[in-house]
């Protein structure tokens, strides 16, 4: 009941093989006849509307969904949806402003805007942070997860799945830009199926541990009968899980400098975008809007279910460490145990479909900064398109080795979603604040941008730890409004910064044509249709 079976593998396999096989046929079909390195890195002009959303999605959801928002879903409830909610809601943003700003000057990678509108030592210290970040947080919970997901269902050893899913990563990110792209359109229609089978299943599985024969609709409804509490967005004070979500800051606080940061400022998500024209570019954020808004019912759905089932009795040993501690990351893994020969093969396939895209996402924003903002600059000045492209492999096989090694330390979390979150978010309100006020206020300094990217991670590590280190002396602030203080005192250090400074010192602006931030018709009416549902979704789970 609890190991792949025959029928499981023949699925994975075909999986395998479709994708592999497709991206070969990419791979051939698209590279041009000299190695080019914005084609490598960006798959210049030749990804669609909805190979730039599928690609989206698939870099951004991975075993951090299925595993770890399943597991805050087991602890939290739906209350962690606003994650992805948010994030729909912010994607409409970045679509409008921030998307035709980069466009329009030409931006490539993150570190090459912070050169252009500051300098160079603003863009190499923000490079090594990113680095870093993606590397020692982004890929090893990717793959600690994964590989925790795929042990638990299969005879596979913990050590081999981590090695196995970090040289299928690098064989498709090796392939480039446009391969990634178009196979992720695979993993994500793979993901997104398999995704919603198992929630179907799962449902139907609680209609009838309930009596109702398998109907989902009473499924839901038993859900919200026996877990009242999983099922509010906001939490007051008295929730123990308020420090993880602490009430409105989620719609006005620290989650939109979360999301901003993530969506408008990071070099592989906006990586999908910056080779496209603006409208296709739009378009295709907009199609990852709506496919957002779909991921609360494939990763947090199953694991309120478990919960619900845990609360009744059932799974006591599954979901529980060798010390008898409750694990909610076993939530999501618990549950592909139930599912039967074949479906049990899709949930897998879906599984490491998000894993390996959301990897080579990474890995190739990795090798991206690596060769054009690190190896060029400091290197190889002179470094041909051909030995930048050969850099970037390079980057790939280093840095997921990197991980591969680091990734057993992970093993003792319990939250791996919520670490995820903090950690980053240990940079993101320095990155925001270095953008934004390099988009929209000229008079903001290099030496400013610099004082914010170097006193993000202290400024954050202070307020985290300065509770524990005074005995509660200091308040112990959620790490969402962290963030929020963190950026307010890093725009007004910046400010005081930059305003102290002669005026000639102020850096190149961006270039910026109020023409670029007009929409077209349907991507007004996709936008409206968005916010409009996501409006419902907090009134009536408020």
């Amino acid at each position: 009941m609890n190991k792949l079976q025959f029928a499981d593998y023949v699925v994975f396999f075909i999986y395998f093989i479709i994708v592999a096989a497709y991206g070969l046929y990419i791979y051939r079909k698209k590279r041009s006849a000299a190695a080019s390195s914005k084609d490598f890195f960006l798959a210049e002009g030749s990804l669609t509307w909805w190979a730039i959303g599928a690609s989206l999605i698939a870099s951004n959801i991975s075993a951090e969904h299925f595993i770890g928002m399943s597991g805050s879903g087991f602890a939290l409830g739906l209350a962690i949806s606003t994650y992805e909610w948010m994030a729909a809601a912010t994607l409409i943003i970045v679509a409008v402003v921030l998307i035709p700003i980069y466009l329009k000057n030409k931006i490539y990678t993150m570190p090459q805007f912070l050169a252009k509108r500051y300098n160079d030592k603003v863009s190499t210290v923000m490079a090594v942070f990113w680095l870093l970040v993606y590397v020692f947080v982004n890929l090893t919970s990717i793959i600690y997860l994964g590989a925790l997901a795929i042990t638990s269902i299969s005879t596979i050893s913990f050590e081999w799945c981590i090695a196995g899913l970090s040289v299928f990563a690098i064989i498709v990110t090796l392939g480039g830009m446009k391969v990634i792209g178009y196979t992720d359109v695979i993993q994500v229609l793979v993901l997104i199926v398999g995704g919603l089978v198992t929630t179907y299943l799962a449902l139907s599985l609680l209609s009838e541990k309930f009596g109702y024969d398998g109907n989902i609709l009473q499924g839901l409804g038993v859900l919200r009968r026996e877990a009242p509490t999983h099922f509010h967005m906001i939490f007051d004070e008295s929730n123990p899980y308020y420090k993880e979500l602490p009430g409105l800051s989620v719609l006005i606080g620290g989650m939109w400098i979360n999301n901003l940061a993530y969506w408008g400022c990071n070099q592989y998500i906006t990586q999908r975008a910056l080779g496209a024209d603006l409208k296709t570019a739009r378009n295709g954020i907009l199609f990852a809007a709506f496919l957002k808004l779909l991921v609360p019912v494939i990763a947090v759905l199953p694991g309120i279910v478990m919960f619900v089932l845990h609360k009744n009795g059932m799974f006591q040993q599954e979901m529980t460490d060798a010390a008898g501690h409750v694990k909610p990351d076993h939530a999501y893994p618990t549950l592909m145990n139930l599912l039967p020969p074949g479906l049990k093969g899709v949930a897998f396939a879906a599984l490491t479909a998000a894993i390996v895209a959301s990897l080579a996402g990474k890995a190739n924003s990795i090798s991206t900064i690596f060769s054009l903002d690190i190896y060029q600059k400091f290197f190889h000045k002179n470094a041909t398109e051909r030995q930048l492209v050969r850099a970037g492999k390079w980057a790939v096989i280093v840095s997921m080795g990197i991980a591969a090694l680091v990734t057993p330390a992970l093993r003792s979390l319990d939250q791996a979603y919520q670490f995820i979150q903090e950690y980053v978010g240990f940079i993101s309100p320095g990155v925001l604040a270095i953008f934004l006020l390099g988009f929209f206020w000229k008079r903001t300094t290099a030496s400013a941008a610099l004082a914010g990217a170097l006193l993000t991670i202290p400024i954050s590590t202070v307020l985290k730890f300065l509770p524990k280190w005074t005995g509660g002396a200091f308040p112990d602030f959620p790490f969402l409004d962290r963030m929020s203080i963190t950026f307010c005192l890093l725009i007004a250090v910046m400010v005081i910064i930059s305003l102290a400074q002669p005026r000639q010192e102020t850096e190149t602006p961006i270039e910026i044509d109020r023409s670029m931030f007009r929409t077209t018709t349907g991507f007004k009416v996709g936008a409206v249709i968005i916010i409009g549902i996501l409006a419902a979704l907090y009134t009536v789970f408020w």
